[in-house]
This record gives C-alpha cells, structure tokens and sequence, in this order.
C-alpha cells in the first residue's frame, strides 16, 4: 500500500498562485507515476498533470504554461506549482499514484484525500 498526503491548498485571487506538495510512503517501490487530478462540484475528476519516474510530464490543455508538475525522488514527494490562477481553477486537487503500464497509459491506483484550492475572481 502507498500512502498520500496533500498539502498547499487554500483561498487565492485570481491571477494569483499555490504550490501544492504530496509526499508518498509505504511501498513506494511499486510506483513510478504521480500526479494530480482536480474535481470541481458537479464535474467529474480530471487530469491535471503526471509525471513519470523519467520526468517526463503531460499536462491538460486547460493548465499548460500555467502549472508546473515536478518530483523530489529523494523525499518521495510531488509538487504543482500553479500560476495565474483562474475561478476555474477552483477545485479539490488530488494526488495519485501508480504504475505506467505501456506509453502513455498509467494505472492510479493510490489517491490522497485532497486538498481545496479555491479561485476567487
């Protein structure tokens, strides 16, 4: 099993910004993906951004060259830097881990509670 836990959120403007930070422990051995997911009230849960044990990262199209994912390998942590914050952006943002099972496909199984960030305009 691996653990997650969220931290970083809160009440921003607009135009504002937060870091985000999930650390992992347990069998983190099994893992090589993480990333964050966001789900607003009504919407269903979305990718943010993940990034692989390589580094390499995939964004959605609505948050790129506006967040930023990146990894600490050393202190099993993940982190989300996000800029120019929008109202839209308001939602709980989760950190998942998982496995990449072939290109570009991954299995989350590992989810933290979430955190709230919430965008005011």
């Amino acid at each position: 099993q691996v653990q997650l836990v969220e931290s970083g959120g809160g009440l921003v403007q607009a135009g504002g910004s937060l870091r985000l930070s999930c650390v992992s422990s347990g069998s983190i051995f099994s893992i090589n993906a993480m990333g964050w997911y966001r789900q607003a009230p009504g919407n269903q849960r979305e990718l943010v951004a993940r990034i692989s044990s390589g580094g390499s990262t995939n964004y959605a199209d609505s948050v790129k060259g506006r967040f930023t994912i990146s990894r600490d390998n050393a202190k099993n942590a993940v982190y989300l830097q996000m800029n120019s914050l929008k109202p839209e952006d308001t939602a709980v943002y989760y950190c998942a881990a998982g496995t990449e099972v072939a290109v570009k496909k991954y299995v989350m199984p590992y989810w933290g509670k979430g955190t709230l960030v919430t965008v005011s305009s």
